[in-house]
């Protein structure tokens, strides 16, 4: 394994440990020529599974993909990088076990949407007003609207 900073081959396994979803290894390196210690995670490699893009295209699923839609949402709100890899983790496990070679890209956008709406509701519209194209105020307002009258019936 290359060490992130100084770019050598050298290092050692401090700790290794199952990560939470069990599904990959975490583990702890120090590189033994500048000793930084950086992570790395080992998946097993299964068969990849495609996603079905609006347009009828299909490429390889990426579920870094996933953690960018979600970081780019919840700029500037107290949502923590943690909570968004364990979200993304918990997508990419269900994905995998309902799907054994293609999923569509709405499915996915909804799954996203179902956890920022439980997580950061600011989030969630951000992110349903890029998923879902927006196309005026009406529609946006539409969205919002449930959010509105739970506020309401709230009080």
């Amino acid at each position: 394994m290359r060490c992130p900073y100084c770019k050598t081959d050298n290092d050692r396994v401090i700790d290794s440990r199952s990560s939470a979803d069990a599904f990959s290894i975490r583990r702890r390196r120090e590189c033994m020529e500048c000793s930084r210690r950086f992570t790395t995670y080992e998946r097993m490699e299964e068969t990849p599974l495609r996603v079905v893009k609006k347009d009828g295209s299909r490429v390889p699923f990426d579920r870094s993909q996933i953690l960018k839609g979600m970081l780019k949402a919840c700029e500037k709100r107290p949502v923590g990088l943690e909570q968004l890899e364990d979200i993304t983790a918990a997508i990419e496990r269900k994905l995998t076990e309902m799907f054994d070679r293609e999923v569509g890209s709405k499915y996915i956008g909804q799954l996203v949407m179902d956890s920022l709406q439980d997580l950061d509701q600011v989030a969630y519209v951000r992110f349903a007003s890029v998923y879902r194209e927006f196309k005026d105020i009406e529609q946006f307002m539409e969205e919002l609207k449930p959010f509105l009258e739970s506020k309401n019936h709230g009080k």
